[in-house]
């Protein structure tokens, strides 16, 4: 059964403003009226009936994504859309503080939050904020968009040795020896 709170759907793998453009077409398709669409959560304006409900599921599973069945499960995604927007899509400097942006946006205790994520990840929402920042390095640093020092500032890093400790224990390279190498090892950030 899909869950529905106040007529909302979770759908995983939503991560970037393609994925809501893409889920939109499908709700379109299939007549679903969308009352909003944000990272991991469409609003609806009516529960849908079992048959719609299986037609949007199969949809979705046709592009990637994937309708969530249980509250604990729609929240650890809903940390994930969150950490990813603001590390990957945050014109602005990265926060700080995670913990408070999350509890804040989401309504718990970070301690609660902390605990439904490590349960369901496997891993912490810091670890989980420690790879999406690499990846974004990569990223970064593949395209040199920026110099070391305005990459420190914009994910918040307190210095470029930080930054650069954390780049190598997490790569094995140092932030030069990414750049140079040839091949893309960057991972899929829905991945992570």
């Amino acid at each position: 059964k899909i869950l529905h709170q106040q007529h909302h759907l979770y759908i995983k793998n939503m991560v970037c403003q393609r994925c809501i453009s893409a889920v939109s077409e499908i709700l379109l398709g299939l007549e679903i009226k969308a009352i909003q669409i944000t990272l991991g959560k469409v609003q609806i304006e009516n529960n849908l009936n079992k048959t719609l409900e299986s037609k949007l599921n199969n949809e979705l599973l046709n592009q990637g994504f994937e309708l969530l069945t249980s509250a604990k499960i729609s929240l650890v995604n809903q940390i994930k859309s969150l950490i990813i927007n603001e590390v990957h899509h945050n014109s602005q400097k990265t926060q700080n503080n995670f913990s408070k942006l999350l509890s804040s946006k989401l309504n718990y205790s970070y301690d609660y939050l902390s605990h439904q994520f490590s349960e369901i990840e496997n891993k912490s929402i810091e670890r989980f904020i420690i790879l999406q920042k690499i990846e974004k390095i990569k990223e970064l640093l593949k395209y040199d968009e920026l110099p070391l020092k305005e990459i420190v500032f914009q994910l918040n890093y307190s210095s470029v040795s930080h930054l650069c400790s954390q780049f190598k224990k997490e790569t094995g390279l140092t932030t030069s020896e990414f750049k140079k190498s040839k091949k893309d090892i960057r991972k899929r950030i829905d991945l992570i």
